[in-house]
């Protein structure tokens, strides 16, 4: 038999899905697992979301429809970009896709040939190298600082003639680092000296407990001309599973973004679609409750996680994620992260994520979208265990 695509047998397994398809399996079998891998809000859609989703299903919107979205959708996003965001787009420059996942992957074909360079910071979600390589791209490292944040001189370093775009994830997964808006201007200022493209992932838009988010489109002109801003209801609905993302930029790429879907998917579930039109245009209390309650375990976490020994973390302000440097750790049979997990997973019955798929192997990843029972009992499972180290 012939060999299959080269690109496609690169890639690299979701570290993150693999935990908790490992901890689903544990569990099955009888054992406590405690589950803080995935980047899952713990809450429900509301009644009015779920009552939008089942209206939908009654009515038969059971066939084909645009495949780039609803209107109606597109419309309701348009105007939460406004209202919220102090971004002006119509729905022609709008996109619905399968997820954020979806629409990150969208982007990537529309903008890359082969070679063309992409600039990620790092730690990095461990999806954006995957999709660069996919294409026919090359991913450009940026490191971040101590505190995981990105620093425009650090950027500038990384520039040539091949860069194409830069992939800007703030509040950040893993980390739930903010980046400082003066290093953002002083980006998007390279951006247009170097002509390349800012995509910006703004899933985790409403997480941030200090201060106020701003999305980069609204910096400048300039900055809206050459923006991707990727966004999706998954999170801050609660709908994981419902598969709803979105992308605003310029018409161009989105008209080729919405041929490119065309040929992959066609349109997103349509019950999912009516069901985010509710979300997006209905009480946003709820919303306002997640974050307030992710905010107490945020601060409980990295509390209690800096008491444990060889756990250093900085405070995220934003997402919902805590990522403790524990290299100190590595010792004996553990020499990474991905040890280190396995070593919580059973003998703590703990399910943590490896730093090494987020480029930083000497950290893991802690979701705190989980109860607060559970982050308590499960931090002391940790700290019992790492005694033993």
């Amino acid at each position: 038999m012939k060999p299959l695509s080269k690109k496609a047998t690169a890639i690299a397994p979701s570290s993150t899905l693999a935990i908790n398809a490992l901890a689903n399996q544990l569990i099955k079998e009888g054992k406590n697992i405690l589950k803080f891998g995935t980047g899952e809000p713990d809450f429900n859609p509301t009644d009015a979301v779920k009552e939008a989703a089942i209206k939908a299903v009654k009515e038969n919107n059971s066939r084909y429809t645009a495949a780039s979205g609803l209107p109606e959708l597109k419309q309701a996003f348009s105007d939460k970009l406004k209202e919220e965001n102090n971004l002006d787009y119509s729905t022609k420059q709008i996109i619905v896709s399968n997820g954020a996942k979806h629409s990150l992957m969208n982007v990537m074909q529309a903008l890359l040939n082969e070679d063309d360079e992409v600039i990620v910071p790092r730690p990095a979600w461990v999806t954006f190298k995957e999709q660069v390589q996919l294409v026919g791209g090359v991913v450009k490292w940026v490191d971040t600082d101590e505190n995981f944040k990105l620093h425009a001189d650090e950027v500038e370093k990384a520039v040539s003639e091949k860069t194409k775009a830069i992939i800007i994830n703030s509040p950040c997964n893993p980390t739930g680092a903010v980046f400082e808006e003066n290093e953002i201007k002083k980006i998007i200022d390279l951006a247009v000296e170097n002509d390349f493209y800012i995509v910006s992932d703004e899933c985790y838009e409403h997480f941030v407990y200090n201060g106020k988010f701003k999305s980069i489109a609204a910096f400048s002109k300039e900055a809206y001309e050459r923006t991707l801003t990727v966004n999706a209801a998954s999170k801050t609905y609660a709908i994981t599973g419902w598969r709803i993302g979105f992308t605003a930029g310029p018409e161009n790429i989105i008209k080729t973004m919405a041929n490119i879907q065309s040929h992959i998917t066609s349109n997103p579930c349509n019950i999912a679609q009516m069901a985010v039109v509710e979300a997006l245009r209905g009480n946003q209390d709820s919303v306002k409750k997640m974050v307030k309650e992710f905010n107490e375990r945020r601060e409980y976490t990295i509390k209690h996680l800096n008491e444990i020994k060889g756990f250093d973390c900085p405070t995220p302000e934003g997402a919902f994620y805590a990522f403790p440097r524990v290299n100190e750790l590595y010792k004996g049979d553990i020499k990474n992260s991905a040890d280190l997990c396995s070593f919580l997973l059973k003998e703590a019955e703990v399910a943590l994520v490896p730093g090494d798929g987020f480029e930083a192997d000497d950290c893991i990843r802690f979701s705190y979208a989980s109860s607060m029972d559970d982050i308590k009992e499960g931090i002391e499972r940790i700290k019992t265990a790492v005694e033993k180290i």
